[in-house]
């Protein structure tokens, strides 16, 4: 039973994991090959194909600097969206922090400086 029903599901779903993987792949993952010819491949030698898909793009993650994280199909995966260049949160803002900051000794001086603070 093993070999004639499980088997075949095995080397079928890797390969469908693969052509999955690579269709949500970039190209600088692809090892020098366009989509076309891995999707033949993989097809056409079903274990061998998505192995060595499976190889290129991990070689290729880690000589790129090791993003990190899991890709899945459909989405940006290790890439992924880029974080921002600038803060994420206000508080980590120093353009926010000293703007607020000068914004509080304006109101102490409005308010006479009489200790009472919002």
């Amino acid at each position: 039973m093993f070999a004639r029903v499980i088997l075949p599901l095995l080397v079928v779903g890797l390969a469908l994991y693969a052509l999955l993987d690579l269709f949500g792949s970039e190209e600088d993952e692809r090892g020098g090959l366009p989509r076309w010819l891995w999707a033949v491949i993989i097809v056409l030698l079903p274990i061998f194909g998505a192995v060595a898909w499976i190889i290129v793009k991990q070689s290729s993650r880690r000589a790129s600097g090791g993003r990190g994280g899991t890709s899945w199909p459909g989405r940006r995966g290790p890439s992924g969206p880029r974080r921002p260049s600038g803060p994420v949160a206000p508080d980590d803002d120093p353009e926010f922090l000293w703007r607020l900051e000068q914004e509080k000794r304006r109101r102490e001086r409005e308010g006479g400086g009489n200790g009472d603070t919002p």
